[in-house]
């Protein structure tokens, strides 16, 4: 395991350098001036090649990158063209809000997820399970956005149940919890589709595992159905929701920019969609790598998590 440990790490470290050298190089050849969408389009070229000198833009591509990763192994990820901030300070003031919204919403959909997956299983090919899994296949189709916008319009300007956005003023996760009718929308909208893979990738494996032998042996020793259930299918069933958890963060992640930029959420999803619309390349790089990190690691977690739920695992083998 521990080597096992070892080679991933130095796999993810690969990883995210390639991240970073791809997301640098796309976003230094995309069409448009970075001083001319900094300082306006009446610049003059006196200060364009100012601002160009002043953040290294004048440099060649690959000793740009060179200095960012110099910067980035220092602890610096540089500042913001916009705020004049450091970037680390933005990301830090807004990941404590990332984690309170990912983290409610991944909970929901494992509280909803896990049992409903459970349940269709039991009920295998009859009603309630087609009813289910059209809906959770019609629910993990539409677009994010559509969803949002139909919540919007049905409980906020229908019903006036929740809010539609965010106080701009919120600052701290207290007050986040305590905006909580602007929370549920956007938690909602990035459960969905997680409650969908969940529930289906939870009905699948508990399908295999009531048809399995042990679970027919526990049977037929007199346990009750819920024992059986709880005691064996369920943990079994867990497996392919650790290997989900931590290769759909992408996906979640993504989902999240396209909440927090609908319901005006302050998080780092939002800073980075204002960072695009502003050309900030600290700030899109910085959040950039946090993502990648966070990926990696979600991976890498979710690998150690499986070895631990199911012994028969030998990473040493592998």
């Amino acid at each position: 395991m521990t080597w096992y440990i070892i080679r991933r790490l130095g796999q993810a470290l690969a990883v995210v350098v390639g991240v970073m050298l791809m997301t640098f190089i796309l976003l230094h050849i995309e069409p448009g001036n970075t001083a001319k969408a900094v300082l306006g389009l009446k610049a003059t070229p006196a200060r364009i090649a100012i601002f160009d000198h002043t953040y290294g833009l004048d440099k060649p591509i690959y000793q740009q990158f060179i200095i960012y990763i110099d910067q980035v192994l220092h602890g610096n990820l540089g500042i913001s063209y916009q705020l004049q901030q450091p970037v680390t300070t933005l990301i830090s003031q807004r990941l404590p809000r990332d984690a309170v919204l990912l983290g409610l919403s991944t909970l929901l959909a494992l509280i909803i997820g896990i049992p409903t997956g459970i349940y269709q299983a039991v009920n295998h090919n009859q009603f309630a399970d087609d009813a289910l899994a059209g809906t959770w296949f019609t629910l993990y189709s539409a677009p994010d956005f559509l969803e949002a916008f139909l919540l919007i319009a049905l409980l906020c300007v229908q019903f006036h149940v929740f809010y539609a956005t965010f106080n701009g003023g919120i600052t701290t996760v207290g007050g986040l919890l305590a905006d909580w009718r602007a929370l549920i929308l956007p938690v909602a909208v990035l459960s969905i589709n997680s409650v969908a893979g969940f529930s289906q990738y939870v009905r699948t494996q508990a399908i295999q595992s009531l048809a399995s032998d042990y679970v027919r042996t526990a049977r037929a020793k007199g346990l009750s159905r819920r024992l059986v259930l709880y005691r064996h299918v369920l943990r079994n069933s867990l497996l392919p929701v650790i290997t989900i958890l931590g290769l759909s963060f992408p996906s979640i992640v993504a989902g999240a920019l396209i909440a927090e930029s609908i319901f005006n959420f302050p998080g780092m999803g939002l800073l980075f969609w204002q960072s695009a619309l502003e050309h900030d390349y600290p700030v899109m790089l910085g959040a950039t790598l946090v993502i990648g990190v966070a990926t990696v690691i979600g991976s890498l977690l979710a690998d150690i998590a499986y070895g631990m739920l199911d012994p028969r695992i030998r990473y040493g083998s592998n």
